[in-house]
């Protein structure tokens, strides 16, 4: 009897070790990714392309391409938005708390909700898990589609209008592309000034 619970706990621990060696690879392999932004977002388009073209040749799997694009909309919003979101900080003045507009004010940096890394793990994962649903058949659930395309472009339009009207009535700009980057070097006088480039 003795002998049977030692087995059985040696097996286990050695799927324990397995599955924990595994998903330390796995986790490797991800974090290597970290610096190819462009490749991995290319890899990410590619993977999404692939699944557009599997259910256009197929002719079907519309729900699972309607969950797939809420869910990637779900994402992008949470990508758009800062971590804490000033319409909620109540502690500031009655017109809600903006960011900085000149150069005495404090600097507070745009952090997001969903990091860049995140955003692309998730649209990657989600995107994996889309292709596979669509070689069962069981989620292959009749629809008419052109009634889910012309849903999603709504909600895609009344989402997009209220973010950008957060972004106008709390002055932020959630992407770096245009804004002034700021450099610093020194004075004779040993000070480092910083001066935008």
């Amino acid at each position: 009897m003795e002998d049977e619970l030692l087995s059985s706990a040696s097996k286990k621990s050695a799927i324990s070790q397995a599955w924990t060696r595994l998903s330390q690879w796995y986790q490797g392999v991800v974090d290597r990714t970290v610096p190819w932004q462009k490749t991995r977002w290319l890899s990410a388009f590619l993977l999404i392309v692939g699944f557009l073209a599997r259910v256009l040749y197929a002719q079907g799997w519309y729900i699972v391409t309607y969950a797939l694009g809420i869910y990637h909309l779900n994402l992008f919003i949470a990508f758009l938005t800062p971590k804490i979101d000033p319409a909620m900080d109540f502690d500031a003045e009655e017109n809600g708390p903006e960011l900085p507009t000149r150069a005495n004010e404090e600097f507070r940096p745009f952090i997001r909700r969903l990091p860049e890394f995140k955003f692309w793990y998730s649209v990657t994962k989600s995107t994996l898990i889309g292709i596979f649903c669509t070689f069962f058949e069981c989620f292959n659930i009749p629809v008419f589609w052109p009634i889910l395309v012309m849903y999603f472009i709504t909600l895609f339009c009344i989402t997009m209008k209220r973010q950008i009207k957060h972004m106008i009535k709390y002055r932020y700009l959630p992407f770096t592309h245009g804004k002034p980057k700021y450099q610093g070097h020194e004075e004779p006088t040993g000070k480092v000034i910083i001066s935008p480039k």
